[in-house]
């Protein structure tokens, strides 16, 4: 008999799968000898009470043995001669190219970055010397943004397709295999460059064409058709289908949409700041416990909450993180975070952001349209970057002295590598967010006791959540309401929120290409 159940067992009694037999047998009831083996599908922590349970999904075979494990196996590739045009290397990207692959299609990939391995010079860069190369940085290049921030794999999007499916195929160009289980799966910025070249030479082995610092500088439009697009304002390559995965930091990509008159809108997002604190005191406050003991992952958080102003939430938590800078041009500051994939790093960071929407940038909406979000969000990071001291330290402040209003006077240590300086947050946002940003760390600090305090450090800004702009599409068919054979696609388009719903999207928009060739 084989059995699915769920169960838990406090952590410090986990090590294997063997180790839960005891609590298998007493909960269905039969004897431990009875059970051959045990399989876990799903894993999580509950630190709720004083006692830290790990919970399981597992598969139970009772006097019998459980099926042999299927090891998934991609379909050979035949490829027709179809050709689709990819803009953007990223999770929509790559993963539209892999779904194009099975679907006999030929992939024409274009990056306006370099590969993986070659950006390290240019984030070099922008640590060490405060110089943003504006077509390589944390942002830009093979990977996207998620190569370098550390490849946290949750999403709730499963409605929008195969979960299951992306994370097989992940494991196959070699994460581990733990993030099937997971209920929080997570890569690591260290291994993640390994994947992504391992994504590129499937792609390029079963005939795609992959073409790094190759930027995407027009559209080619005929009678409201792609027929194309220009590369590095000089080379035209030709197709009536155009997969745009350009992610939501690629503002030339906007701005060049607005000026040929292809319909774009602005976009609710998130603005804010990073909060970096001990790890230590996350662990502690999170686990109720001196010193987190080794069987314990480092904590994480996750925190929302409904001030009079605004909502207010974490983004992108990263336990036992580097805070890092992740402008995309000269002149502004931005931030983000990432871990290692061991997350053994002695600080925790999280973006804490506020709800940003129409009201706030309605006053910019008369002279720049739907290009007014996108305004509003470059205005805060270009006001960073001034206050800082025209570099790429970070403006920053701690938690207490941000609460008291007033001026820090020491700062603590910094995960961030350019440097950090002390300036008033309210220097920074409108009173409307910082107003929101104080509600919200009081009622966090309820949650997480000594959230506020002199060892919690704001970094400002983090501004690059989610997407300023949303080019609209057609629900079925996935193509540009106006622009056939250009399909919108992942965070830049408004269409994703992380790595898995943007590899998703580029799945699912690889699939209506399919479709629309078969009916042609």
């Amino acid at each position: 008999m084989i059995k699915e159940l769920q169960i838990r067992i406090p952590a410090k009694d986990f090590s294997n799968e063997e180790s839960l037999i005891p609590t298998i047998a007493k909960k269905l009831k039969t004897k431990a000898s009875q059970i051959n083996e045990v399989r876990i599908r799903k894993k999580s922590i509950d630190a709720r009470q004083k006692t830290i349970f790990f919970q399981f999904l597992v598969l139970v075979g009772i006097d019998e043995h459980l099926p042999e494990k299927s090891f998934f196996e991609p379909s050979r590739v035949t490829l027709t001669k179809e050709k689709a045009i990819v803009v953007g290397a990223g999770p929509a990207g790559l993963f539209a190219c892999i779904e194009l692959l099975q679907q006999g299609i030929k992939p024409i990939l274009l990056e306006r970055g370099k590969k993986v391995r070659d950006r390290r010079r240019d984030l070099a860069l922008i640590n060490k010397e405060h110089i943003v190369n504006p077509e390589s940085n944390y942002c830009f290049g093979e990977g996207g943004a998620g190569t370098y921030s550390d490849g946290k794999l949750y999403t709730r999007s499963n409605k929008r397709g195969d979960v299951k499916t992306i994370l097989r195929w992940l494991v196959f160009f070699g994460a581990d295999p733990s993030i099937e289980i997971d209920a929080h799966p997570h890569i690591g910025t260290n291994k993640l460059p390994k994947i992504i070249e391992n994504i590129r030479s499937y792609i390029i082995d079963n005939g795609g064409d992959v073409h790094f610092e190759s930027k995407v500088t027009d559209f080619l439009i005929d009678q409201k058709s792609v027929v194309g697009v220009q590369v590095n304002g000089n080379q035209e390559l030709l197709s009536n289908n155009v997969i745009l995965a350009t992610g939501h930091s690629s503002r030339d990509i906007f701005y060049l949409l607005n000026a040929k008159g292809i319909d774009i809108e602005a976009k609710p997002f998130a603005l804010g700041v990073r909060v970096e604190h001990q790890q230590s005191l996350i662990d502690h406050q999170q686990y109720s416990c001196a010193e987190r003991p080794e069987y314990l992952p480092p904590a994480s958080y996750s925190l929302v909450t409904q001030t009079k102003e605004k909502p207010v939430f974490s983004f992108c938590m990263c336990p036992g993180g580097i805070i890092a800078p992740c402008a995309t041009s000269p002149g502004e500051v931005v931030t983000n975070g990432w871990s290692p994939s061991k997350r053994n790093n002695p600080y925790a960071n999280s973006g804490i952001v506020v709800s940003i929407d129409e009201s706030d940038w309605r006053h910019l909406t008369p002279e720049f349209g739907a290009l007014a979000a996108l305004k509003y969000q470059s205005e805060i990071e270009q006001k960073a970057f001034e206050l800082g001291g025209k570099t790429q330290t970070a403006p920053a402040q701690t938690v207490l002295d941000f609460i008291q209003k007033r001026k820090s006077v020491d700062l603590p240590k910094t995960s961030y590598q350019p440097g950090i300086q002390s300036v008033e947050t309210d220097e920074l946002f409108p009173e409307n967010i910082t107003k929101a940003l104080r509600s919200a760390f009081k009622d966090f600090n309820k949650k997480i006791p000594s959230f506020i305090s002199e060892q919690g450090i704001i970094h400002m800004t983090e501004s690059r959540t989610s997407s300023p702009v949303k080019i609209p599409r057609d629900e079925f068919s996935l193509e540009h309401i106006s622009i056939q054979g250009l399909y919108p696609c992942g965070e830049g388009a408004g269409y994703a929120g992380g790595i898995m719903s943007a590899a998703i999207d580029g799945q699912n928009c690889a699939k209506k290409i399919a479709e629309k060739l078969v009916r042609i």
